[in-house]
């Protein structure tokens, strides 16, 4: 199979791939579509097994950042960066300036920002060699830690799929979290202060240890989370969590995360749907945290401060959005993450 025939590729308008040999760089950046303005997707450094591995995850991301970006209402065109390597121990600036210049090479066509793997700290390596970095601090349109926003749109997305499958608030309902890095401790925070019990699991004993002190939190091993009695499946951890094997141990009506890419497949989705669960489209529910980054894009290309109240508009219309979804989704009797593709398409379209 060539990169053409890829069902990844999905009309991209470039992938780029780049390697320095001084400091061991070996990055793709892959630009989905900038029909609605520049590409924008953050960075993920990962031991991928394979450079066909990065490549296919760098395009699935691209494209979901321009469904993302698109359903959230943003100038932005959908784009993403993969470096491969252990962020654990092959990190070092000299690495993280080549990805700058890499960027740089982009020609503008894309902005980076954070994702798994890689820091605050690594990106201000990177912004030594290109502006187009977003994320950081140190200037008048900062937008600060993406995730407290992230959380805040997925938390909102929890509670209306909840009101749309179970008739109630949140009050007394169990929910599982997969992970509870940065988005996921923030959501269990925001869930806890509103009356759901969690069940959590991730691999960093220490975010386990501080979210279960605070919440309340009961802990479960990574694997058990399927298997958990919990109303709400909320995926917050790396993609693919949702697959034919773990989608029949699932016990509640309700998936919806922070992850990206959570169903293995579209076939996925279709059982999901066939098996009666609701899900809430997660390039739509997470959206929150680019929204918080397209802020910083904007003051930042305008010479102005970062604008809260444009932040909150966006997060306010971006529960709309998921509700037309869940809405048009039972009108037509069609999985929603199907019909939130179709409307992700339908408003690319329409800026051209």
């Amino acid at each position: 199979m060539t990169l053409f025939d890829s069902p990844a590729f999905e009309g991209h308008e470039g992938v780029h791939a780049f390697a320095d040999e001084a400091s061991g760089l070996k990055t793709i950046i892959a630009v989905h579509s900038t029909t609605l303005g520049p590409a924008a997707g953050g960075c993920r450094m990962w031991p991928y097994e394979s450079a066909e591995a990065a490549l296919t995850d760098a395009l699935k991301l691209s494209r979901a950042m321009s469904f993302k970006n698109a359903m959230a209402g943003l100038e932005l065109g959908g784009g993403k960066s993969v470096i491969i390597g252990d962020a654990r121990k092959d990190k070092t600036p000299e690495l993280f300036q080549a990805f700058g210049r890499a960027v740089e090479r982009v020609g503008g066509r894309y902005w980076t920002a954070e994702d798994v793997g890689v820091s605050p700290a690594d990106l201000e390596e990177a912004r030594t060699e290109t502006r187009y970095v977003a994320g950081l601090e140190g200037h008048k349109a900062a937008s600060g830690d993406p995730s407290p926003v992230t959380a805040e749109g997925v938390f909102r997305g929890v509670r209306l799929c909840v009101e749309r499958a179970y008739g109630r608030d949140l009050n007394g309902v169990t929910v599982a979290i997969q992970g509870v890095g940065h988005v996921g401790a923030y959501l269990a925070d925001k869930l806890h202060a509103a009356g759901a019990k969690l069940i959590i699991t991730d691999v960093n004993q220490a975010s386990l240890d501080a979210v279960a002190a605070r919440t309340g939190a009961t802990v479960v091993a990574p694997d058990a989370i399927f298997d958990a009695e919990a109303e709400v499946f909320a995926p917050c951890a790396l993609g693919g969590a949702v697959t034919f094997e773990t989608l029949a141990r699932l016990k509640g009506r309700v998936v919806a995360g922070g992850a990206n890419n959570q169903l293995a497949s579209a076939e996925v989705g279709r059982a999901l749907f066939d098996k009666g669960l609701l899900y809430a489209p997660d390039y739509v529910i997470n959206g929150g945290g680019i929204i918080n980054v397209a802020a910083e894009i904007r003051g930042l290309e305008t010479d102005t401060a970062f604008d809260q109240a444009w932040v909150d508009a966006k997060l306010d219309r971006l529960a709309l959005t998921l509700a037309e979804v869940l809405d048009r989704a039972a009108a037509d009797g069609r999985p929603t993450d199907q019909v939130a593709n179709e409307m992700a398409r339908e408003r690319i379209a329409a800026g051209r």
